[in-house]
This record gives C-alpha cells, sequence and structure tokens, in this order.
C-alpha cells in the first residue's frame, strides 16, 4: 500500500512518462517511470503488527541503529535519558510511529538546516519536528524527527492532546533523514545496540516497568 502523502509523487512521473511515449520519447519515458516505481518503494506503507504492552518501547522508524548513548538534558528531565539515533536510507520505510500507547503532550516544529543526518550535528542543527508522549504512568518519551540532504518535508499526522495507541502513524519524513528515541535510561532494560536494523512498530527498544499510578 502507498502512503497517501506519495500519490503525487508515484503518479505525477507516471504521467509525464506517458505523454513522452505520445511524443516517441522512449528514454525519457523509461527513466520516468523508474522514477514512479522507485517512489513506489520510498512511499510504501506496510501493515505493522505492533506489540501491545505497556511496559515496552517499540521502534518509531525503520532503519540503522546509528546512535545508542545515555545522555543527560536538564531543560527535559531531571535525570539521565537513554538517546537511540535511527537512520532511514532511501529504500527504508519513512512512516514513523508512535513508540508507546499515551498522550501526546507536545509537538513543536523547528526550522534548521540540511545537513547530512549521520552527522552528529544534525539532530541540533537540522530542520526537525519534537514530539513529546506520555505513558499513563507518566513517563516521558521523546520522539525527533530530523530532515536531511534531500529531505523536502517533514510532515505530522498528529496533534497535542491525540490518545495514541503503539504503532500509530505519527508522521513521514519525505525521502532520506533520522529519527531520534529519547526515554528516562532509570530502570530501562535495552534491547538494541549500534549497527541493528529495526522496524517502525514491531521492534522492542527497551522494557520500562509501568510506576504506580498517583491518585
Amino acid at each position: 500500500m502507498i502512503h497517501k502523502e506519495g500519490k503525487p509523487f508515484v503518479l505525477g512521473p507516471l504521467l509525464f512518462s506517458a505523454l513522452s511515449l505520445l511524443f516517441k520519447k522512449k528514454r525519457l519515458a523509461l527513466g520516468l517511470l523508474g522514477l514512479s516505481l522507485a517512489n513506489v518503494l520510498f512511499f510504501r506503507n506496510p501493515r505493522r503488527e505492533p506489540i501491545y504492552r505497556s511496559d515496552l518501547l517499540i521502534s518509531p522508524a525503520d532503519g540503522k541503529i546509528i546512535c545508542c548513548q545515555m545522555e543527560n538534558r536538564p531543560d527535559w528531565y531531571p535525570k539521565p535519558l537513554y538517546r537511540i539515533g535511527i537512520f532511514m536510507r532511501l529504500w527504508d520505510v519513512h512512516v514513523n510511529r508512535a513508540p508507546i500507547s499515551g498522550k501526546l503532550l507536545k509537538r513543536l516544529y523547528l526550522v534548521g538546516e540540511k545537513k547530512p543526518v549521520f552527522l552528529e550535528k544534525a539532530l541540533e542543527k537540522n530542520e526537525k519536528m519534537v514530539y513529546l508522549f506520555e505513558r499513563e504512568d507518566g513517563l516521558p518519551v521523546w520522539v525527533i524527527q530530523i530532515a536531511g540532504l534531500i529531505a523536502r518535508r517533514i510532515k505530522s499526522f498528529v496533534l497535542p492532546g491525540d490518545d495514541l495507541v503503539v504503532g500509530d502513524p505519527i508522521g513521514i519524513i519525505k525521502f532520506s533523514s533520522r529519527v531520534e528515541l529519547f526515554f528516562p535510561a532509570e530502570e530501562a532494560e535495552l534491547f538494541v545496540k549500534i549497527g541493528q536494523k529495526v522496524l517502525a512498530g514491531e521492534t522492542v527498544i527497551a522494557k520500562i516497568p509501568l510506576q504506580p499510578i498517583r491518585k
């Protein structure tokens, strides 16, 4: 299935390919047909089967883990956070998904540069969309969509206040890009490492026991 955000990128080249054939421009037609098929691959939106367990954090993106470390971000959270960076290549599915079931508290779009997303400074410098989720027990989880050199647009599907189920689509970054996942490191059991390939909505990133809900 092709995501609706990709239909102009698929149908446009396909239409011009047909027109090129009418004018006997066979090479141009084949090139445009190839572009259309490449966009079908890029904008595919396969069905995913998440694990519906409240204590598990699921990958928000398809791709390869290029960062897996602990950081201090006191402006976000008073204790150490795990940071998981996922690089999405052109051939990876680019629909991003909710890593937990809970409420979206904040969504913030930040204008930035178009540096290569595999660079460390891309997190701070590049155009990005920041999401803050809250689990039922109050656990905060951040997802950051980062646009890269050829990424043209970050498209979000959700708004603050939305109640989401793990695996729900939250947005798409058009073309090569990166997603960062932050969550409290205390009591977290990590299941991934650098170099590992992950799937949005299916790969378990970590386990964090639920805390008693204060009434």
